[in-house]
């Protein structure tokens, strides 16, 4: 990946919902302009979410996420429900596609309600409008459908569009695009969420330690190392990066000691050691994690990995999936710092990608990755799910840090003390 494509983590998502048959699928392919999604009159066809980046002006690059209809039936109907509902926990807007025909389901108003209870901002596209009637721009006739359920309420965002003549769509596609930016939900950057560039002034030089072991990806780098590196030359600094081994000869060879350090977690230990302690050090995994949101409450959490016990078992959650090597940080790193934290010898379990469990009160604790492979809404509902729940949740880099000792010094450059 070049660093000026956007990846997912940094596109707001916008999800389609919406009972089997409403045309979910076919406005999706509508509005990416590809047939994206399968389409067919049998209801059910879309049995996974499906995603589509595209450029949505004004908005910039976005996420379009097709779901299963949320009325699904039967064992695997079920399974199908709960990764639409899952997909929930992405959604920076919800598209609630309502076949104009037949009015609104109980199922949509069940949308409708948890759009509300989440926060996120959301459109009901009455679709089918070549069949129903009436204008695409119009708000829903109350006529459309039969009975109570057949309308949407006072003050929703709404549009009649047709998928299959594509009135409509244009205004559809404004119309989210405006939603996306009066909501701010332009990727994960932002005022409350910053990554480095408000650590910085024009002119600093901060050194990005990026190691090249038998686990660094070949021929690129990693995609907090990317960001980090592009926020740098926004905010006017001027990165230069290094291996773990030669990291003291770039030292020298500045004509001052850098404004900041960052490092791989996993170097730490090697990293602290050779920068001068007047010198400000964090980690990429610590800039992701207050990037990301939530910062305070996982500082708090690393403190419930000293009172871990033999019977204790702690999630390891990563936002991506990749091959397990001998070495490997999530299965075999972390655990052996965790259990240096707390001198107890906990039970771990892992998971990776986009699979994160609904219940958590198994777990003594979670430490989840920086999560740069999910956006921010998605990260943000992993760490609300763990506190709803009362399970402590932290970071790769500040469990690696605290390992290390030097939690504190690796909070300084944010401004925070170590709990």
């Amino acid at each position: 990946m070049s660093l000026n494509e956007t990846p997912s983590g940094e596109r707001p998502h916008i999800v389609f919902f919406g009972v089997r048959n409403a045309g979910k699928s076919s406005l999706v392919n509508a509005v990416t302009g590809q047939a994206l999604a399968v389409v067919s009159p049998v209801a059910g066809t879309t049995t996974d979410p499906v995603r589509k980046a595209m450029e949505l002006a004004p908005a910039g690059p976005v996420l379009v996420v097709d779901t299963p209809g949320i009325d699904d039936t039967g064992a695997v109907g079920e399974l199908r429900v709960r990764q639409a509902l899952r997909a929930l926990d992405q959604a920076d807007v919800a598209v609630l596609v309502v076949d104009a025909g037949r009015g609104m389901t109980p199922f949509d108003h069940q949308l409708r309600q948890a759009f509300q209870e989440k926060g996120v901002p959301y459109v009901v596209a009455w679709n089918k409008a070549d069949v129903a009637g009436g204008p695409a721009s119009a708000p829903p006739l109350e006529g459309a459908g039969s009975g109570p359920t057949a309308r949407a309420e006072e003050g929703d965002a709404q549009i009649r569009v047709s998928a299959l003549t594509g009135e409509g769509v244009r205004q559809l596609k404004e119309l989210l695009a405006a939603t996306i930016v009066v909501g701010g939900a332009k990727g994960a950057a932002g005022p409350g969420n910053p990554l480095v560039a408000d650590l910085l002034t024009p002119g600093d030089v901060v050194v990005l330690v990026i190691p090249l072991d038998s686990a660094a990806p070949k021929g690129r780098l990693i995609l907090p190392q990317q960001q980090v590196m592009r926020d740098v030359l926004e905010a006017g600094a001027f990165p230069c990066a290094a291996g773990v081994e030669g990291l003291p000869a770039l030292l020298d060879m500045l004509p001052r000691p850098p404004r900041l350090v960052v490092t791989d977690s996993q170097a730490f230990g090697a990293v602290a050691a050779a920068v001068p302690a007047d010198v400000l050090l964090t980690s990429f995994s610590i800039l992701m994690a207050r990037y990301k949101g939530g910062l305070p409450a996982q500082l708090t959490a690393v403190r419930a990995l000293e009172a871990l016990s033999d019977g204790s078992i702690v999630l390891i959650a990563e936002g991506c999936t990749h091959h397990r090597q001998c070495n490997d940080i999530g299965t075999v790193k972390l655990p052996e710092w965790i259990r240096q934290i707390g001198g107890a010898n906990p039970q771990f379990a892992f998971t990776s990608g986009r699979e994160f469990p609904d219940d958590l009160s198994p777990y003594a604790a979670v430490v989840h990755c920086g999560g740069c492979m999910l956006n921010r809404q998605e990260m943000q509902s992993r760490l609300r799910r763990a506190a709803a729940q009362g399970v402590p949740a932290t970071n790769y880099g500040m469990v690696i840090a605290r390992a290390h000792g030097i939690l504190p010094r690796a909070l300084a450059p944010l401004g925070i003390a170590a709990p």
